[in-house]
């Protein structure tokens, strides 16, 4: 017994020390976390074009759309993460298929979700990542009643970099791109705000950051550009931060910046700390009910969608 724990530590530890950027999981390892999460083939919309034009010309633009039975149930977009150059919505690691997972648990609990993929660094930047997540929740937003969906209680939920881009869409009003939602759920979210010098003094890299938004030599204030927490204002939706006890601290120290931004400016949010996880593992437990986040996204969304 005692030599399968050590066995079991062992791969724990390989699953997040072998990360690749801000992959959300490994190879080995990974059967101990995953709970596949059973839903009817006929739920699941695969593929769908989210574009104004119906042929998508990259599988970039596409999303995949879990759909409970009933109807009028609320709508979660969920963003992946993955540094920003890498991920996809079909990500699969060892036989687990990690975001469709999440499509699934939702679904059966009464919550749509769009599970959605986005352009990856280098084949564009972050604006025009940006502006596949805001295309992608428009469509949402347009056809979610036709499958049953209430598009006045629209959520987003992105892990990592996902948290980065599901926090920028729903916070920026600049330009014509509000994106009303009831509410956004960041889970370890990383480059919240890239002007944060403490973050940088806890070990962040600066010069990941400055590979992925910085756009030339002259451009010097991508870091006020590309901070979300720069974007919070009193008209901002409510925020769930989630982040994990055993991340490393630069990365806790960003969940911690956007939730005293968000409280200096009045707005509803909770700040979540989930034990004994990390950044990567973070993700599988979107799909577990018996670990500390679902409940607390289940609650958040329900304590959110408008009374019919």
């Amino acid at each position: 017994m005692r030599a399968m724990r050590i066995r079991l530590v062992f791969l724990l530890a390989v699953v997040t020390s072998t990360l690749a950027s801000c992959s959300a999981v490994t190879r080995v390892g990974v059967h101990f976390l995953y709970r596949h999460a059973d839903l009817a083939s006929a739920q699941v919309m695969r593929d769908v074009c989210y574009l104004d034009t119906p042929d998508c010309d990259t599988d970039k633009h596409r999303l995949d759309f879990y759909l409970p039975q009933g109807k009028h149930w609320p709508v979660l977009v969920f963003v992946h993460g993955g540094g920003w150059n890498k991920g996809d919505k079909a990500l699969r690691v060892g036989g687990a298929d990690v975001y469709a997972n999440i499509g699934r648990y939702f679904a059966t609990q009464g919550i749509g979700v769009a599970v959605i993929n986005y352009r990856l660094m280098p084949g564009t930047d972050w604006r025009g990542q940006l502006a596949d997540v805001r295309q992608a929740v428009r469509w949402v937003r347009a056809h979610a009643a036709a499958y049953g969906g209430r598009t006045d209680a629209l959520f987003l939920m992105g892990h990592s970099a996902g948290g980065w881009l599901s926090s920028y869409v729903a916070l920026d009003t600049t330009r014509g791109h509000e994106t009303p939602v009831r509410g956004v759920v960041c889970v370890s979210g990383a480059g919240l705000d890239l002007t944060d010098s403490l973050t940088y003094a806890l070990g962040e890299s600066r010069d990941y950051y400055v590979r992925r938004f910085q756009s030339g030599p002259t451009d010097r204030d991508w870091p006020v550009e590309a901070s979300p927490v720069l974007r919070v204002t009193s008209a901002a939706p409510p925020f769930l931060i989630l982040y994990a006890g055993g991340e490393k601290r630069a990365l806790q120290r960003q969940a911690q910046v956007l939730d005293h931004a968000l409280a200096s400016s009045g707005v509803e949010r909770s700040l979540v700390v989930v034990p004994g996880e990390s950044h990567s593992r973070m993700v599988l437990t979107l799909s577990r009910p018996d670990k500390h986040s679902v409940p607390t996204i289940l609650a958040f969304i329900k304590a959110h969608t408008p009374n019919e």
